[in-house]
């Protein structure tokens, strides 16, 4: 179901609207209210692994948040995106920011999981989307794949799968394998 298909939703509008049915989460695409993929077991797992792993690294840096909606702009309209996990240093959005509402500043880092129904392309495209709006970085874990690609503002994507060390200068002392991910989610090398 999209909200508003006639209507073009206005960001204030988007905002103002009443919570979807049950767990349904929407995001603002082109000036529609889109519904959000319903997460799966193995993208939950995935979700609670990486925010472990993060928390841990980014104590008294910033805040790791899963399913937190961010306001930025797309083609030159509003676009607000709610991804999977963001990182956002306390640089970008201070450590006394209170506010219950989206974040309101580009996040250093935004993780999308691929659900079932979506495809590797689709999140390569939301991902140059993210970077054009000034994120850092951004990950796309694939479950399949047992991989995470991290997508650079200024260089080719690179994709990390088994044992191979995932650095990153802007997140300084952060390294993991994706093998560690998915023993971390518990998802066994046969699923």
């Amino acid at each position: 179901m999209i909200l508003q298909a006639n209507n073009q939703l206005t960001l204030q509008q988007f905002l103002n609207l009443p919570p979807g049915d049950g767990d349904i989460t929407y995001e603002l695409v082109d000036g529609q209210a889109i519904p959000k993929m319903s997460p799966k077991f193995f993208h939950s797992k995935l979700t609670r692994a990486l925010l472990y792993l993060i928390e841990q690294w980014c104590e008294g840096q910033g805040e790791v948040c899963p399913e937190w909606a961010i306001t930025l702009t797309r083609d030159g309209r509003d676009w607000v995106p709610t991804p999977d996990l963001l990182y956002i240093s306390y640089e970008r959005l201070p450590a006394n920011w209170d506010e219950d509402e989206a974040c309101p500043v580009p996040p250093d880092l935004v993780i999308e999981i691929i659900s079932p129904g979506q495809t590797f392309g689709q999140m390569a495209a939301k991902a140059k989307d993210y970077l054009d709006a000034k994120v850092l970085r951004v990950w796309v874990v694939d479950s399949k794949a047992r991989s995470i690609t991290v997508f650079y503002p200024d260089a080719a994507p690179q994709t990390y799968m088994g044992e191979e060390l995932l650095t990153d200068s802007l997140f300084e002392g952060l390294e993991f394998t994706a093998e560690q991910v998915f023993q971390k989610a518990r998802i066994s090398l046969d699923t």
